[in-house]
């Protein structure tokens, strides 16, 4: 019988690897796509936010990213000075700052329009089968977030539920 733990310590069992590997993956594919755009990642991520809900606060667009002002800030101001968005104060709050795509930010989702298939075609997977890697992916995101934001992941395992096995997840070990 395998040792569970010891399996768990191989690279290729860690979820996170996969997942860090996956994202220089998908980074790696995005980028010759978004380069005829004048765009990094992060501002096409931006800018997919914008063109569903223009006139967002910076704040609501950092929560959709999950990106902090400090990270979000320059983006901002990158993709201000490329001419695709402005900020503006909000007039009931002037604490707010809201962005609006200009004429040329909205004009770009057209041509970013080519990227998504490109992607799924890249993938080799169908549409709905991404629709739920993405689905699963989002739901494990807010377990392993809500798991850090309550510090879960430093106490002994919970009880296991259906189909997993329960293992103390704390790499803290008391040392003679």
């Amino acid at each position: 019988m395998p040792n569970v733990t010891t399996d768990l310590q191989q690279l290729d069992h860690q979820v996170c690897f996969a997942l860090y590997s996956a994202s220089l993956a998908m980074t790696k594919l995005y980028k010759p796509l978004l380069d005829p755009l004048g765009l990094t990642y992060p501002q096409y991520l931006a800018l997919l936010v914008l063109w569903q809900e223009d006139g967002l606060t910076v704040s609501g667009l950092g929560e959709r990213l999950r990106l902090d002002s400090g990270t979000l800030t320059p983006l901002l101001k990158r993709l201000e000075a490329a001419g695709l968005l402005r900020r503006e104060r909000d007039a009931e709050d002037e604490r707010r700052v809201r962005m609006y795509l200009t004429p040329a930010g909205r004009a770009l989702q057209a041509e970013a329009a080519t990227v998504p298939p490109c992607v799924v075609q890249a993938t080799a997977c169908s549409v709905p089968e991404l629709l739920a890697l993405t689905e699963e992916l989002g739901r494990l995101r807010d377990r392993v977030a809500a798991a850090t934001a309550a510090a879960a992941f430093l106490s002994p395992a919970a009880p296991a539920s259906a189909g997993t096995a329960s293992l103390p997840l704390s790499p803290k070990k008391e040392r003679p």
